[in-house]
């Protein structure tokens, strides 16, 4: 029988028009079917596989087919570290590879063949099931191993669905990894719950994205920025009908020069491993450079105080951001203690993020409480706002800002930039001065230091830890 809580039905319908091509390889969906069928069949009687999650057909095939068959996957980012990689295998415990497998390793693998074809037979899944455990990014500890339910996934998809009027008619284009929600969950499993059609451009290059013809295009800030600075490349584009961005925020420059070259307002959205996609600016709803739109369909957000008091929704006061909805995880695997530490005593998940939501309901994210919120002589001042108004300045090509301890002021604000090529180094006093103008006086950076770089992780998030 036919599960009606299949987490693929696109795929299920197996239309010989509709394609996922990823690393030289495209196999239309009945194809794709075929295969993940036979990896499906291959995987009788297992529990938990993992999957090196390389940008290529084995991971699409390998993830598609222990999902169709009921058995739960552990993406693993194929650049960790020994040490990272031994912990997840060591935390999960899968019973092999799925396809390739890390030098090295003592778990048995079992080969993915893009070729093999098997008649399909759908096995009923409890939408409680666990599809993934996503491991974090052990920015707070060691990795922690996220559950999430066939439901969930479900869940978010469909909010995007009706967010952005997503359907089996759409050509999903990006060069995203395959080991977090973005590139995995939203950008192979999107376009196969829908029907529609997916390219995976290998590397995300300005010049990939125009030579890809699609109708939604999903990009983190780093590749956006790329390609507002290559004219040729974004007027490619204008054919599109959704410019997505997410993972970090896109700053303000960014945005206004996308759309001065597409034509097209770029779509921001906010999520993170344990929630899903919660928050998206929707296809026919108000694009706001900086902000990331309003809650999708079965979540709800509030905004807390330190003391948990109700924070109001007016645009510019910052509190804690909480969520809940059918898009959450089921905990944290071995890990109990951890899953109780982000739930309220009335069952919102904690995001540790901070945030302003506006009276009608969009949302702008601060940051994260422990680096982006800083307190400075009595204000609660968001870097990112501070940051956006340093990358409107012509000297400024990046920034980062963040709270250092100070005895006087109990955090100060300090600003670090990477100069515009071509610009010089920047006055100091002139950046400065700068924020004071656009912004209050408090939220002035009381230092700026230069840099060559900033440390970002692969995702194109900026590391402020490693800053400070």
């Amino acid at each position: 029988m036919t599960n009606p809580d299949a987490l693929l039905p696109g795929l299920l319908e197996a239309r010989p028009d509709r394609h996922v091509s990823i690393a030289g390889t495209t196999l239309a969906h009945a194809a794709l079917l075929g295969a993940a069928g036979a990896v499906a069949e291959s995987l009788a009687g297992r529990t938990r596989v993992a999957v090196l999650a390389t940008p290529t057909m084995s991971t699409v095939l390998a993830v598609t087919g222990a999902l169709l068959a009921g058995v739960e996957v552990v993406p693993v980012p194929p650049d960790s570290g020994a040490g990272e990689l031994r912990h997840i295998i060591d935390d999960a415990a899968p019973e092999l590879w799925l396809g390739p497998a890390p030098e090295g390793s003592e778990v048995p693998s079992l080969e993915v063949d893009a070729g093999a074809r098997s008649s399909y037979e759908p096995v009923v899944v409890d939408p409680e099931h666990t599809a993934f455990v996503l491991y974090t990014s052990g920015t707070t500890g060691l990795p922690k191993g996220v559950l999430l339910s066939h439901r969930a996934v479900a869940a978010g998809l469909d909010g995007l669905v009706d967010a952005w009027s997503w359907s089996a008619d759409d050509v999903l284009v990006h060069g995203l990894p395959l080991f977090h929600v973005h590139g995995l969950v939203l950008g192979v499993l999107g376009p196969l719950r829908v029907g529609g059609s997916l390219t995976h451009v290998g590397r995300g290059t300005p010049e990939a994205y125009a030579g890809a013809s699609g109708t939604m295009y999903f990009a983190v800030p780093t590749i956006w920025s790329r390609i507002a600075e290559s004219p040729e490349h974004a007027e490619e584009l204008r054919g599109a009908r959704l410019l997505v961005s997410g993972s970090a925020a896109l700053p303000v420059p960014v945005f206004e020069r996308l759309r001065e070259l597409t034509g097209l307002e770029v779509a921001e959205r906010y999520g993170m491993s344990e929630t899903l996609i919660t928050v998206a600016t929707r296809a026919d709803g108000t694009r706001r450079a900086g902000w990331v739109g309003v809650p999708i369909k079965g979540v709800e957000t509030r905004l807390r105080s330190e003391d948990g008091g109700q924070v109001p929704r007016d645009g510019e006061s910052v509190g804690r951001l909480e969520v809940r909805g059918t898009t959450l995880f089921g905990g944290y695997l071995n890990r109990p203690d951890a899953t109780d530490e982000t739930r309220t005593e009335d069952g919102w998940f904690v995001t540790g993020d901070v945030a302003v939501i506006d009276p009608t309901g969009m949302h702008r994210i601060v940051g994260r409480e422990s680096v982006d919120l800083i307190k400075s002589a009595g204000y609660r001042i968001g870097a990112g706002e501070i940051e956006s108004t340093l990358l409107g300045h012509p000297a400024v090509a990046e920034c980062a800002v963040v709270g250092v301890p100070d005895d006087d002021l109990g955090q100060r604000i300090v600003a670090y930039v990477v100069p515009r090529p071509g610009s010089g180094e920047p006055d100091p006093a002139e950046l400065t001065a700068y924020v004071g103008e656009q912004l209050s006086a408090h939220k002035r950076p009381r230092a700026v230091v230069f840099v060559d770089a900033l440390p970002r992780n692969e995702m194109g998030k900026v590391q402020k830890k490693r800053l400070v």
